[in-house]
C-alpha cells in the first residue's frame, strides 16, 4: 500500500511512477477523498470541542437558574453530540474508501527498473550455460519414453480435472530429490532458515501480500473462509505481519518448500500439454525481510541463491529485468530466470524474485524499532521462487534426454537419489 503523506508531498512524482505502468494520473482523487477525511476528522474534532464546552456551561447555566440559558445550551450539546457522531461516522467511511482505492493500486518501480508494455521489453541482464547442440530431435518432457509411465494425466483427469498430474516411480522420486536438493543447498549454502507453513490462510494474509483484493479469482476459497496459499510468499512474509521487530534481527531470510494452488485465471489455452502450468504445483520459496537500506543488495543476493540452484544443476538459463508493464503487483523491480527447454527450444520462466520495498509491510503493519532509537520504520519485504519444483523437473528431464529415450541426472542430484544416475527408457533409476 502507498504513504498518503508521500502521496500529498509530491503527486506529480506518484502519478509519474504510476504512468510508467501505463496507469493514468491518480493522485487528483486520491487527494481530493484525502480532503474531504481530513476535513471530516477536523470537523468532528471541532464539534467535540463546542460540546465539552457546551457541557461544562450547562452546570453553570444550572447552578444560576438560569432556566433558558440551560435549555439552550443542553439544546447545543446534543446538537454537537450528534454532529460529532455524523462526522466521525463519515472520517470512517472515507478512510475506508481510501484504503480500497489504495490497496488497489500497484507498487511503484525502482528507478532502474527497465521501461516497457509487456515482456517483449524485457531486458537479459545475466546468461549462464550454452543449450547442449543435440544430434536428435529432442522431445518435450511428458513424451520421453521412461517418463511416460510415471507422469499420468489421465488418471489426474479422472481425479481432478485438467492441470492436474500424478506422478509416480522413478518420476516421483526426482520430483522428491530436487525439492530436497533445493532447501538444503538454501539452507547449509545460502543461509536460509527452514521453515514448514500451513497452505490455507486468513483472509487478511492474503491482504497483506496483496493477492487481494485485486487477484482473488488467480487463487481458491474454502466454504470456511480460508484461502489456499498461492505461494509461501503469502505465510512466510506475513510472519512480520503487525510486528515491530528489532532492527538487529534483520535480515530475516526464510525459505519452505510448500504445495502451491492457482485458479490460472486468464489463461485458457496456454500450457495446456504436460505439466508446465498446473492447478496443483510444489515449490521452494524464499522470503527477506530487511532494512529499507539493504533491499535492493538483498535481491541481487537472492537472484544469485536461484541461479545457483540451476548452476549446480547444470542446466543453462538467462536472467531477465522484467520491464515497467510487466512486474508484478507488488514488485518495485523483479529479476526472471528462464531455463533453457529444448523440446520446446526456447527459454521458460522458472524463477521471479522481487523486490517489494515497503508496499507489503505497510497493509501488514510490519515494521522495525532503530537499534540507534527513534520511531519505528517500515521493514522491505523480497520474494522469490528457488525454485519451482515442477519445472525444474521438466528442464531437467528434457536437458538430460538421450537419443536412445533415457536421461541423463544431474550429478548434483545423486545423493537424493541413491547415487543413481540415469532414468531408462523403461522409466527406472539406475
Amino acid at each position: 500500500m502507498h504513504d498518503i503523506r508521500a502521496i500529498r508531498e509530491n503527486p506529480a512524482a506518484f502519478d509519474a511512477a504510476l504512468s510508467r505502468r501505463g496507469m493514468p494520473s491518480q493522485s487528483p482523487a486520491i487527494l481530493a477523498m484525502d480532503e474531504e477525511r481530513r476535513a471530516a476528522i477536523h470537523a468532528a474534532e471541532t464539534a467535540q470541542a463546542e460540546q465539552n464546552k457546551a457541557s461544562k456551561e450547562v452546570g453553570k447555566a444550572k447552578a444560576s437558574g438560569d432556566e433558558a440559558e440551560f435549555e439552550r445550551l443542553r439544546a447545543l450539546v446534543g446538537e454537537k453530540k450528534a454532529e460529532v457522531a455524523e462526522m466521525q461516522t463519515r472520517a470512517k467511511e472515507l478512510d475506508a474508501q481510501l484504503a480500497e482505492l489504495l490497496m488497489g493500486l500497484p507498487n511503484l518501480p525502482f528507478d532502474d527498473t527497465p521501461d516497457g508494455a509487456d515482456e517483449a521489453d524485457n531486458v537479459e541482464i545475466h546468461r549462464w550455460g550454452t543449450p547442449a547442440s543435440l544430434d536428435f530431435t529432442p522431445r518435450e518432457h511428458y513424451e520421453l519414453p521412461g517418463v511416460v509411465k510415471g507422469m499420468d494425466f489421465e488418471t489426474a483427469a479422472k481425479l481432478s480435472g485438467a492441470r492436474f498430474v500424478v506422478l509416480s516411480g522413478a518420476v516421483a522420486r526426482i520430483h522428491r530429490a530436487l525439492a530436497q536438493f533445493m532447501l538444503d543447498t538454501h539452507v547449509e549454502e545460502n543461509g536460509l532458515t527452514e521453515t514448514w507453513t500451513p497452505v490455507l490462510v486468513r483472509e487478511e494474509m492474503m491482504y497483506g501480500t496483496g493477492q487481494l483484493p485485486k487477484f482473488g479469482d488467480d487463487s481458491y476459497q474454502t466454504r470456511e473462509g480460508w484461502w489456499l496459499v498461492p505461494t509461501a510468499e503469502v505465510t512466510l512474509t506475513n510472519i512480520v505481519n503487525g510486528l515491530t521487530v528489532d532492527e538487529d534481527t534483520l535480515p530475516r531470510r526464510y525459505v519452505a518448500h510448500t504445495q502451491c494452488f492457482r485458479s490460472e485465471a486468464g489463461s485458457a489455452g496456454r500450457d495446456t500439454a504436460g505439466m508446465l502450468r498446473q492447478h496443483q504445483f510444489e515449490k521452494v520459496e524464499m522470503v527477506s525481510i530487511t532494512h529499507p537500506d539493504k533491499s535492493r543488495d538483498e535481491l541481487d543476493r537472492m537472484t544469485g541463491c536461484a541461479q545457483g540452484i540451476l548452476e549446480k544443476l547444470g542446466l543453462p538459463y538467462r536472467t531477465v529485468a522484467l520491464c515497467t508493464g510487466d512486474i508484478g503487483f507488488g514488485a518495485r523491480r523483479t529479476h526472471d530466470l528462464e531455463v533453457w527447454l529444448p523440446g520446446q527450444n526456447t527459454y521458460r520462466e522458472i524463477s521471479s524474485v522481487s523486490v517489494c520495498g515497503d508496499f507489503q509491510a505497510r497493509r501488514m503493519n510490519a515494521r522495525f524499532k532503530p537499534t540507534a532509537g527513534g520511531k519505528p520504520d517500515f521493514v522491505h519485504t523480497l520474494n522469490g521462487s528457488g525454485l519451482a519444483v515442477g519445472r525444474c523437473l521438466i528442464a531437467v528431464l528434457e536437458n538430460g534426454q538421450q537419443a536412445d529415450g533415457s536421461v541423463r541426472l544431474p550429478e548434483a542430484l545423486q545423493p537424493w537419489l541413491g547415487g543413481r544416475t540415469t532414468l531408462t527408457a523403461n522409466g527406472d533409476l539406475v
